[in-house]
């Protein structure tokens, strides 16, 4: 996970208090992250969500009163983005499509082996990483969007993937526009060459690039630029532009 050290703080919901002790203490076995926290009934679950962070719910089908699937849903209705793992003995296709329907994040039948408690233990961490990142991702996004530069992310084939209201502003766009435009449309035909020619290769070289260009405005009116281009992990560009005109 990339929160390398950060506790995993799992609910696990079984009707069987001796299979719900046993999952716990192969799970912390497995995974020294996993802090296992156990319920025997889906309602005292619901309670338990509503007074505890949890980072992911594991939960059995077949319980009385409310089932694993009337649980799922219930969850849904207050915590949209909660990973969520079946984990139970019947594994018909009909349950596993009601699961994917109501939104579970994965589905995992029971077995005796200990290595189906490893792979459980695996699709939990991997559930609350990928989360973790959506959530920080849209944390970074919302910073972006409150930024008074125009920063724009471009995918590795130079269109945009996002841009916020100042970037669009500044070259006289709608977002809408350009979302899904190539970057060579901001600019002449001869800035589009130098571009290519001296600032993309030193992206390419050194992961940034910063200095002066010319960006053209969907009037046709150009105006000077501070402009920094960085490459991510992911292979995406991130682009921050400046009017220095005067």
């Amino acid at each position: 996970m990339g929160d390398a050290g950060r506790a995993v703080r799992v609910l696990h919901v079984d009707d069987d208090p001796d299979f719900a002790e046993l999952v716990s203490t192969f799970l912390e076995r497995t995974d020294d992250r996993l802090e296992v926290a156990t319920e025997h009934d889906a309602r005292d679950a619901l309670a338990s969500l509503s007074d505890h962070a949890v980072d992911c719910v594991v939960s059995d089908y077949e319980m009385p009163e409310m089932d694993g699937l009337e649980f799922l849903e219930a969850v849904r209705e207050r915590w949209t983005e909660l990973p969520f793992i079946l984990f139970t003995a019947k594994g018909s296709e009909a349950v596993a499509s009601d699961a994917i329907s109501a939104g579970v994040t994965d589905y995992l039948q029971k077995s005796t082996s200990t290595e189906q408690y490893g792979l459980l233990a695996n699709r939990v961490c991997n559930a609350v990483e990928r989360t973790r990142a959506k959530r920080e991702r849209q944390r970074n996004l919302e910073a972006i969007e409150r930024a008074q530069e125009g920063i724009s992310i471009l995918n590795d084939d130079g269109t945009f993937l996002f841009v916020n209201e100042t970037y669009a502003d500044l070259y006289g766009y709608d977002r809408e526009e350009l979302l899904g435009a190539h970057w060579e449309r901001l600019y002449r035909d001869e800035d589009v060459a130098e571009i290519r020619e001296t600032v993309l290769p030193v992206l390419d070289a050194e992961g940034q690039w910063h200095g002066q260009t010319t960006g053209r405005r969907a009037d046709g009116s150009t105006f000077l630029e501070d402009h920094t281009l960085a490459r991510t992990d992911r292979g995406e560009i991130v682009c921050t532009v400046r009017d220095v005109t005067d």
